[in-house]
Parts: structure tokens; sequence; C-alpha cells
């Protein structure tokens, strides 16, 4: 009989999985229920929380297990989880991604760091960390970062059987995409043998904070500002879409650039800088300066429309965005 390695008061053993849309968080949690259940002989439950129906909105996948003698009667998000799944490690800047962990709640991120790294960056006192290249697994097998981190869950969750969830796979895939299922094995395989992870001790007095709701943890009927005035109204200057990037991005090189906007008049996010300056003959013309970083969401559609190839498809290195952004001078203006 396989037994759950630790549960919560309800007798769940619970994952959170921290996404964006088009990264398939949905779909593994879904596939990761379903083999703990045929696999394990457990109970199970999946679901998600997103908001947009569109690629770069965060998504949450929530998953519990338990017992076959325990009913599952709880589907509310998942808040103290036994382990966080990161999809994509930029969501710290607009998600708090660890909220509600325990002490020895497991953090897997799909990073190309070390787990010092990663603690630091999510500013962690301590706990276990793990981290796979999910994005660059699955750009070498031309899969799915999901297929990744399977893989790495699998690995780190030893009460379930990595063979049940290749037949999940299969069954999941042979049907409308046969071509499809021996590539997300490989990515799997490739998840479950390449995850590295690493234990780091609290600090003596350190607490971790209580865990923050999932909806609107500031606005209730005692926290609303009176008269239910939006106090933090949307804007495009704040707006951060690095995050909705899949792991390429486009790269400029000014000495190929005729200035022919092909790639203004595809990007749907605005990203490209201009700046007019008098031409040869002196007449006032626009030159593309660069890209602002900030808005650009990896979609590539400039890639494909330069005609010069002054655009090209390349990795995400980290830093890279930051070293080359060219800001728009509005956001500059207001910034200062």
């Amino acid at each position: 009989m396989v037994t759950l390695p630790k549960v919560n008061a309800l007798g769940f053993f619970e994952i959170r999985l921290e996404s964006i849309g088009g990264l398939g968080a949905n779909l593994a949690g879904k596939m990761l229920a379903e083999a703990g259940v045929n696999g394990s002989g457990l109970n199970g439950v999946s679901f998600s929380s997103y908001g947009s129906e569109k690629k770069g909105s965060p998504v949450k996948a929530h998953i519990r297990f338990c017992m076959p003698e325990t009913l599952i009667r709880d589907t509310t998000p998942v808040e103290r989880p036994h382990i966080v799944g990161i999809f994509h490690e930029s969501l710290h800047k607009t998600t708090h991604v660890t909220s509600g962990i325990y002490e020895d709640s497991l953090v897997l991120v799909n990073s190309t760091k070390t787990p010092e790294e990663l603690k630091e960056k999510l500013r962690l006192s301590g706990g276990k960390i793990a981290v796979v290249d999910a994005i660059g697994i699955a750009l070498e097998e031309k899969n799915r970062v999901n297929m990744a981190m399977l893989g790495a869950l699998f690995r780190l969750c030893d009460f379930l059987d990595a063979e049940q969830m290749k037949s999940v796979i299969r069954k999941s895939l042979e049907k409308k995409y046969p071509n499809a299922v021996q590539p997300a094995l490989n990515t799997f395989q490739r998840g479950y043998d390449e995850v590295k992870f690493r234990t780091f001790a609290f600090p003596e007095g350190i607490d971790l904070p209580e865990p923050v709701r999932w909806d609107t943890p500031m606005l209730g009927y005692d926290t609303q500002p009176i008269g239910g005035v939006v106090v933090n109204p949307g804007n495009s200057i704040l707006k951060d879409l690095s995050i909705s990037r899949a792991g390429m991005m486009p790269h400029f090189l000014s000495d190929k650039c005729i200035h022919c906007a092909a790639c203004d008049n595809v990007c749907p996010d605005y990203c490209f800088v201009w700046e007019e300056k008098p031409d040869k003959k002196g007449r006032p013309q626009m030159f593309l300066q660069g890209i602002d970083y900030q808005y650009c969401k990896g979609c590539l559609k400039c890639v494909y429309a330069c005609p010069t190839d002054a655009l090209s498809s390349e990795r995400e290195e980290d830093g890279y965005a930051d070293e080359h952004r060219v800001p728009h001078l509005f956001d500059l203006a207001v910034r200062q």
C-alpha cells in the first residue's frame, strides 16, 4: 500500500503549480492527479484557477491527494502546499509564488540557476529547493515545458509511479498526436533525471509568514477603501510582460536594420522604440533604437516579419533583457 509522506489536518497532501498560460500547467495537474489515482491507488483531485484565458496570464493548478479511506470534499485553492512547482522563475516579480509553504515544503523551479541562486532570488530563508531547466529540455526535445516539470515532480514524489505517468502520457497523446508521444516521453524522462535539489537549514528564530489569500487579500468589507475607490488603477507604465516569455526572445542587430517598421506593424505590445532624426538629405525620418523588453512577451512575430534578419530568435539569457532594454521616452518621463 502506498503511503503519503505527510498530510495536513484534513489528511491531504497538496501540490500547487504556479505558471503562465501556454506552458501547460493545467494539463500537467490533470495528468498528475490521474497518475496518482490510477497508478498509486490514492484519492485525488485537480483543478485550476486563472483570470483571462490568454497566453502569458498567471495560472495556478491545484492538486490534492489522500489515502483511499479519506474523502475529498474540499475544492478550495491550495493555500498551504507541500510542493510548489514554479513553471517560470520570473513569476516571482508579480505573484507571491511561495505563499503558504511549510518549513519542509519543497519548491521546484524551472530555471537554469543553482538552488543557492534561487534561494536568494525568491527570498527564501531556507527549505528544500529543486531546479530543472524545463525550458531548455523542451526546446531540445521539441516538446512542452509541462512534460519536463512533470518528470521532475515524479522524481521528488516517491509515492508516485513514473511508469504509470508514462502510460498516462501515451493514452493522452497517441490518438490525436501520435508523433508527439516519444518526444513527450523523452522530455519527461529528462526532467526526471536532470532535476537537482538541495535543503537549506532555517536560521534560528525565523518564522515563515502566514499564507496570503489567492484571490483578494486586501479587499474585504472591512478593508476596502471608503466608497470602493480604486487607489491603484491599471496602467501600462508599470506592466511587466517579461514573465510571459517562454524561453525565446528577439535580439536586435542595428547594423542590419533598414528602419522599415515591419516589426512594429506586427508587434501586439508596441515594444519597439523609435526616434526622429534627419536622414542623409536632412529630411526627418524615424529610426529604430531598439526593444523595450519590459513589454516583450516573446511572441517572435517581429522576427518572422523582418526582411533583413535584423531580428533573430535567441534563447533568453539571464540579464540580457535588462542590459539591452531601450525604454520608451514616455516611460522615462513618467518615472522621472
